[in-house]
């Protein structure tokens, strides 16, 4: 979704930002300003002032600023997008959808409305099971055995689903509303008699409610006090809650975080209460899944340092491992990610219940770095005093590092992997690339036979030249690379289709290319999607301004805050999914040229070539791409 500027300026206009963080913070006059104490940290005297003739706060202490959009964002963690709605939403204003037909904007203003109903009933169905967990001892003696106060136990809104099939109508009068079935509250079962069957999804569990950043339930997660199996139940994917993007306890540990200054992340739902009640506040946790990209994009938005806590066991290691896969394309120089890792018996609830907390504050300051974890994933298995293990760590090392933003960061990781491979950067980095030069063909490839080498694919005929239109915004022949530039820098939502090995392939691209593209990541996950107009303001110091303003000139003669017209956002989508999947596509034939002339002195090559080959025919199987002169 692509929000107009203008729209923002005339939101802040009708906003008083003394008004909106006087919501938050207890203001009180003090000259021309109001001064109170400052919500990003702690603080005993007030050093944060809000000035209403500039519309604007500033932080003495921790140098946080801004408008009252930004405070929103600041406050609660919400994006660009989801905070001009709340604002909107306040003034009664209808926010524009460049992008969006008349249809799309009225299926978005239902899907709002929906998603706020559900919220009502699963808020009602939480405050049903806090109520039976007061009236059941077995259920809480439960939680008295596992530690927790009755305060910490009103702080998350812990609760009890009785035993039996339908406890739930006691708290809907309407037992047969079909929001209980959409909210996950109830399953419809078979039909038995002509009539179907409806059943409550929870039953027998003490049950954690999980809250958005605004604090609305959306969904729950229940555990069984005896040894049924399945031992812990989600809610089901419902249109507000996906579980992987969720975190359950963000929005009790916002605060905290901010005080502490990292986000610790865990897998249990008794991990962050326990941790809650033990010292450690600053807790959340995964809901039953690995951790993904979304989750830790969502803690950036608090902190810029995340530590993550998985058990002891090797479950854990591969969670642990999962996770490093999702924080590597956001580890930025300046933000910190750290892998916590307990002794194989423990998870952190056992741990901190039986050992204590300063114990467990030593394991978090010895928390293993993300560079160190990346090195140890690389070289697990890999024998680094022969050279086959050398190459095979080198091998393994290569996805993990390009993910990564470009940085002072990446460019150590560098070098520590070179010295372990016993190369130079600059040898390291022609191993990786195995690339010729730009435009060269190798026909010297020979086909296969049983004694000889595996051929290199047939790269086709070249691309036919791409037809002109006399619309201000057609696509006129242009580099591959040029051409996903003008996609993301016209229609950002286009985002949401790459993946890791997408940004691999982009953010390493040699300038002018692969900064902008580092810095379209950047303002994607810092902003959300953000029109044209915003992003040619935020290009005034960027040194591939000149190249952006070029690919994107055809756009002058438009409104300066619009988007491409007519360029529908699943257009976008699907033009830029093409268009990478052939840019990999030449990259994988580029790595099945290397993998084969490898083959003379390395025996393992021709397996990987034989991995390229399963990939690029998979990307090529995918559908027609689109044709456009030049390269990569």
């Amino acid at each position: 979704m692509s929000i107009p500027h203008t729209f923002v300026q005339e939101l802040l206009a009708r906003a008083d930002v003394v008004d909106i963080v006087g919501r938050h913070v207890q203001l009180k006059k003090s000259g021309a300003n109001f001064m109170g104490l400052c919500p990003f940290h702690s603080e005993k005297s007030p050093s944060f002032s809000v000035s209403p003739s500039k519309q604007f706060y500033h932080c003495f202490g921790c140098g946080k600023s801004g408008d009252a959009l930004n405070f929103l964002m600041e406050h609660t963690g919400a994006s660009f997008v989801e905070a001009v709605q709340d604002l909107a939403q306040q003034f009664g204003m209808r926010v524009p959808e460049d992008d969006a037909s008349p249809q799309d904007r009225a299926r978005a203003a239902e899907q709002r409305k929906k998603q706020t109903t559900l919220t009502e009933v699963l808020e009602k169905a939480a405050l049903a099971y806090q109520k039976h967990l007061k009236n059941s001892p077995r259920a809480a003696s439960y939680f008295k055995g596992r530690g927790v106060t009755g305060q910490v136990a009103k702080q998350f809104g812990l609760g009890y689903a009785p035993e039996g099939w339908h406890a739930l109508a006691g708290a809907f009068a309407d037992y047969d509303d079909p929001l209980l079935e959409e909210s996950g509250l109830v399953i419809l079962g078979e039909e038995k008699d002509g009539q179907s069957h409806r059943y409550d999804r929870f039953r027998d569990r003490v049950m954690f409610p999980i809250r958005n950043v605004k604090g609305e339930c959306i969904g729950f997660g229940g555990r069984v006090l005896g040894d049924d199996k399945p031992k812990y139940l989600n809610s089901p994917e419902t249109p507000v809650f996906s579980k992987g993007r969720e975190l359950y306890g963000l929005f009790e540990a916002r605060n905290a975080i901010r005080d502490e200054g990292f986000a610790l992340v865990t897998e249990g739902y008794m991990d962050v209460v326990a941790l809650a009640q033990l010292g450690f506040p600053n807790a959340v946790a995964t809901l039953g899944t690995a951790c993904t990209p979304d989750h830790v994009h969502k803690l950036f938005r608090f902190t810029d340092a995340v530590i993550f806590s998985f058990d002891g066991d090797s479950a854990g290691r591969r969670a642990a491992r999962k996770a490093l896969d999702a924080a590597l394309p956001l580890a930025t120089d300046v933000r910190s990610v750290k892998f916590l890792f307990l002794p194989p018996e423990h998870d952190p609830d056992s741990f901190i219940r039986e050992h204590g907390k300063e114990a467990f504050a030593r394991f978090v300051s010895e928390s293993v770095p993300l560079s160190q974890f990346l090195i140890d994933a690389a070289r697990d298995g890999c024998d680094l005093q022969t050279a086959e293990g050398r190459a095979r760590f080198a091998s393994n090392a290569k996805p993990l590092w390009e993910v990564m933003p470009a940085g002072a960061l990446k460019q150590q990781l560098l070098s520590e992997i070179a010295d372990l491979v016993q190369l130079s950067n600059r040898e390291l980095l022609e191993v990786w690339q195995h690339a010729p030069a730009r435009g060269s063909r190798n026909s010297a490839a020979k086909p296969v036979t049983k004694d000889a080498e595996p051929p290199v694919w047939n790269e086709g005929p070249r691309p036919r030249k791409a037809k002109q239109s006399n619309r201000p915004n057609s696509r006129l022949p242009a580099a591959r690379a040029d051409h996903a530039a003008r996609i993301l820098l016209g229609n950002m939502a286009a985002f949401d289709t790459l993946t890791n090995e997408d940004l691999a392939l982009l953010c390493g691209l040699e300038a002018p290319h692969g900064p902008l593209f580092v810095w379209l990541q950047a303002q994607y996950h810092e902003h959300g999607v953000q029109p044209w107009g915003a992003l040619r303001a935020g290009l005034a110091e960027l040194a591939s301004q000149t190249y952006a303003l070029q690919l994107m000139s055809g756009l002058e003669m438009l409104d300066n805050n619009t988007d491409i017209p007519g360029e529908q956002s699943a257009e976008a989508k699907d033009e830029l999914r093409q268009l990478l999947n052939r840019m990999l596509v030449e990259q994988l034939k580029i790595n099945e040229t290397a993998a084969i002339q490898a083959a003379k002195t390395d025996p393992c090559a021709l397996l990987r070539y034989r991995e390229f080959q399963t990939r690029r025919m998979a990307l090529e199987a995918t559908g027609p791409v689109p044709q456009a002169t030049g390269g990569v």
